[in-house]
């Protein structure tokens, strides 16, 4: 059968009985109008769900930060998706775990919002307390706080058990409650739901890629920092000897450590810290990507700076370091994009490219080391601030200690 007979069987097909020209019907309408409506409902769903998911991580991120050891948490997350977007080539793919944080995010969000009742009981009881002193009257609301206390851990209890959702704290089912306590309805929703999957979370490969990404950038800014260091409590005319040493090696580490870093991510391996021969090598197949990135992430980072000129307090510490996550996080996926654009370049650019880059790396590397230098004359911790550099390490300035 050629294609002219199955084009005329279609034309002669039932569904076709207007000359070969389909009709559409009111309720084929209708059909296509409810499934556009429900489109745009999906996606815009979806499109809040992930604006919603991405401020949780970013939160998230920004309070494990502040937390001494766990912070390599927070670097470690950096480092995987720097790996994710040089593997792909794509930007979002080193956003990751979006749907773990808008689950967890809404589970504090609800526990937060039933608790409410328990603080304003305990506020109305601390007022009586305050005015009439241990009367009968406060007696009574110690026994309402008490009791909103318990049926608000029972509320949570039940509410986490069932996969902590928004509608679990918002609506108790006391039917389904009846069900499981009498053994006629099992709960499964934390063997189900992949959010609350602590093996997925992958938490200690995580730590583990954090803890070798900071101790491979130590290693390489150990050296450079101490020079600066010397220059400020040695006699003269040693001083200067520190500081022009300190300012010439700190400006060639920085130039290659965010790739070294981003690398490092990729191979899994410490040894690659030290391999600067591939780094070069990658450098002439995307230099403009290369000096674009490095002068996004040391941008980046100097405005982290300023924040050091005070001690911030332990409670606040969270919110200095929002701003860290805010600032360096696109920073290390720009400087992964750049490494993916390089490793699929199968040549090396043109050699005036390369100087361009080359040439437009000294105004930005000589900028920021002489802010990073002048910053210890105004931070809190002095000349070991030096030690603090964002956009390799981690937010210490920030731990309020």
């Amino acid at each position: 059968m050629n294609s002219s007979m199955i084009l005329a069987e279609m034309v002669a097909s039932p569904e076709n009985d207007s000359g070969g020209i389909r009709t559409p019907s009111i309720r084929r309408s209708g059909g296509m109008f409810r499934r556009g409506i429900q489109g745009a409902w999906r996606f815009l769903q979806r499109w809040v769900g992930n604006v919603f998911g991405f401020a949780c991580l970013v939160v998230g991120l920004a309070i494990l930060a502040t937390i001494p050891i766990v912070q390599m948490l927070s670097l470690g997350y950096f480092l995987e998706s720097s790996r994710r977007v040089i593997l792909s080539g794509q930007l979002r793919s080193g956003v990751l775990g979006l749907r773990k944080a808008r689950t967890i995010g809404v589970a504090v969000l609800g526990t937060w919002f039933c608790m409410l009742p328990v603080r304003i009981v305990s506020s109305l009881a601390d007022s009586v307390y305050l005015i009439h002193g241990p009367n009968r009257e406060y007696h009574q609301w110690r026994l309402v706080w008490l009791a909103v206390t318990a049926l608000t851990i029972g509320h949570l209890v039940w509410a986490w058990l069932r996969g902590a959702k928004l509608r679990h704290f918002l609506w108790p089912s006391p039917v389904l409650l009846l069900l499981v306590l009498t053994g006629r309805r099992k709960l499964n929703a934390w063997s189900v739901d992949p959010s609350w999957s602590w093996k997925r979370m992958r938490l200690g490969q995580t730590f583990w890629l954090g803890c070798r990404g900071f101790a491979g950038a130590l290693a390489w800014l150990f050296v450079p920092v101490c020079f600066l260091i010397g220059g400020t409590i040695l006699p003269e005319p040693l001083n200067a000897v520190g500081i022009f040493a300190g300012t010439i090696t700190l400006a060639v580490v920085v130039s290659i450590l965010p790739f070294l870093q981003a690398r490092f991510a990729v191979t899994n391996r410490i040894a690659s810290f030290f391999e600067v021969t591939e780094i070069r090598h990658l450098f002439r197949q995307a230099p403009i990507a290369y000096w674009a990135s490095l002068s996004f992430a040391l941008v980046s980072s100097l405005p982290l700076y300023i924040l050091k000129a005070e001690l911030i307090p332990r409670e606040a510490a969270w919110l200095p370091s929002l701003l860290f996550v805010v600032m360096i996080f696109p920073a290390r996926l720009f400087v992964a994009w750049a490494m993916a654009r390089s490793v699929r370049r199968q040549s090396n650019r043109h050699w005036f490219w390369q100087l361009v880059a080359r040439l437009g790396y000294l105004p930005v590397l000589l900028t920021y080391v002489l802010i990073v230098y002048f910053t210890q004359y105004v931070s809190w911790y002095g000349r070991f601030s030096l030690f603090e550099q964002h956009a390799f390490l981690l937010p210490v300035p920030f731990l309020g200690y």
